[in-house]
């Protein structure tokens, strides 16, 4: 037999029944280019320790070991091994199987279950509502070897769905497990389960909590207060005064045409850069470009809502509903993004250059907070003015913030028949500059005068197609890089 090429040698390679492939592994080990370095399993890789290479493996050696197991329990949560190699299924008996790196525990159980989801293979993994089930039961162990994350775990777990998804996720949730708690015989698991999202949202005993994140959430969410402070002070530059509005065009044509631009530089200014050409055939074809489909769904979405004026008519209520308009219009922005989690909160920080944002775990509290400001502001200027920087400075999501932020000032104004903002490229540094002025500086004049300005210019664009409104922009400069052109307002 001739040598085998080592690019066809996966790292792992595990002995078999199979006469053909009993043979094949033989004559890799004589020819030396496998070892091996556990019972019935070998490597291609001749250099590292065996305890690396089966840690870094886990899921393909679990795939093939154990088909039709269940990634269950801490590890369906956690989605790998402890730091000491303890992994957690749900199979046919009950038993602890120690290998160079892992250690790997079976549990009698219960396979796969409507809902649970396919993992990679033949291996599966126990759905959110089902996991969580299981890390309430009991166990003797502790640490690592414990099958089941501490209650303060899971209290933090389930208090980051809530930050991210909002009361109808962690309802959602419940609603889950109890269904699934009867066939899987975990009554008991789903009663302590409903306690904790009870206390959460304030609707059962906060005292039982042991998180001080859960705690917190029970008893008022926490804000950032420096941010508040500031947002105090935005609020104290517009409050009483008369800002000057600009009637819209009724016209649905004008609208669309709008939008289109609205969208268009939304985009641009964030780095999602196409032609104007590019940007009407994704938009009217409702087709993404092939080699840029994310940004082309970016187009798409930010479109999809400026252009609904049903839409860009809703204005927040409450508190809450607030939260909500931001989750269930990101959903549409980024839909395309599924790394970037649309409609969720971030689950961790994020930052700009040197600006940092809002902590994730505030977020819920500081937007909240920030809004009773915005409750009481009358001029819908100033309305839209605060509620553009509030978006932008706690800067919720992972992604997507700048655009999100532009899309709730602009329905402050469309909501009472007045002309939207845009920001146009030629534009973007004086937009930029201005936030960062009020940001770091707390010097929030710059800033208004800066959207009032964009908004004098916006008011200008009354063309009712998108040529003839592109035509005017063009004249005005309007697509120019920052200091390459000037803004004719």
């Amino acid at each position: 037999m001739g040598k085998i090429p080592t690019s066809k040698v996966q790292e792992l390679v595990f002995a078999a029944s199979d006469k053909k492939e009993s043979r094949r592994i033989t004559a890799l080990l004589k020819q030396k280019l496998i070892r091996k370095i556990a019972p019935r399993i070998y490597t291609s890789n001749l250099e590292e320790k065996p305890a690396s290479i089966l840690k870094r493996n886990w899921y393909h050696l679990l795939a093939h070991l154990y088909p039709e197991a269940l990634l269950s329990h801490r590890s369906a949560l956690e989605f790998k091994p402890t730091i000491n190699g303890h992994i957690f299924l749900t199979y046919s008996y009950t038993s602890n199987v120690k290998l160079p790196g892992l250690n790997i525990h079976l549990l009698a159980g219960n396979g796969p279950v409507e809902g649970d989801n396919l993992f990679f293979e033949n291996l599966s993994a126990a759905q959110e509502a089902r996991a969580f089930l299981e890390n309430l039961q009991e166990s003797r162990k502790k640490g690592e070897e414990s099958k089941t994350l501490s209650i303060k775990e899971i209290e933090e777990r389930l208090e980051v769905i809530f930050r991210s998804r909002g009361e109808d996720g962690l309802n959602a949730l419940r609603d889950k497990a109890k269904d699934i708690s009867r066939f899987l015989k975990m009554q008991k698991e789903f009663k302590k389960l409903n306690q904790i999202i009870s206390a959460l949202l304030s609707t059962g005993k906060s005292k039982n909590l042991k998180s001080p994140v859960a705690l917190a959430r029970a008893l008022g969410e926490p804000f950032d207060p420096d941010r508040i402070k500031l947002f105090e002070q935005l609020y104290g530059e517009l409050a009483g005064k008369n800002f000057h509005i600009h009637k819209a065009i009724q016209s649905s044509q004008h609208y669309k045409a709008f939008a289109f631009f609205e969208g268009y530089f939304s985009n641009y200014i964030e780095g999602t850069e196409f032609t104007v050409e590019e940007a009407k055939e994704i938009v009217f074809t409702k087709t993404p470009l092939p080699a840029r489909a994310e940004d082309s769904h970016d187009v798409l979405g930010t479109y999809r809502i400026v252009s609904n004026k049903k839409e860009m008519s809703v204005c927040p209520s409450s508190a809450n509903h607030f939260l909500d308009l931001l989750r269930t219009r990101h959903a549409v922005l980024l839909q395309a993004r599924l790394s970037k989690k649309p409609g969720e909160f971030k689950d961790k920080n994020n930052r700009a250059g040197d600006s940092e944002f809002v902590d994730w775990r505030l977020v819920n509290g500081t937007l909240k907070k920030g809004f009773e400001w915005y409750s009481l502001l009358q001029n819908p200027f100033a309305k839209a003015v605060y509620m553009m920087f509030l978006v932008s400075e706690v800067h919720p999501f992972l992604d997507g913030n700048g655009r999100i932020a532009r899309v709730m000032m602009n329905a402050e104004l469309s909501s009472k028949g007045l002309s939207k903002i845009i920001v146009p490229t030629v534009y973007r540094e004086d937009y930029m500059g201005a936030l960062r002025k009020l940001t770091r500086q707390r010097i929030a004049d710059p800033y208004i005068r800066m959207l009032g300005r964009a908004y004098d210019f916006s008011a200008t664009l009354r063309q009712n197609s998108i040529d003839e409104m592109e035509g005017y922009l063009i004249k005005t400069d309007s697509f120019k890089e920052p200091k390459a052109g000037k803004l004719s307002f």
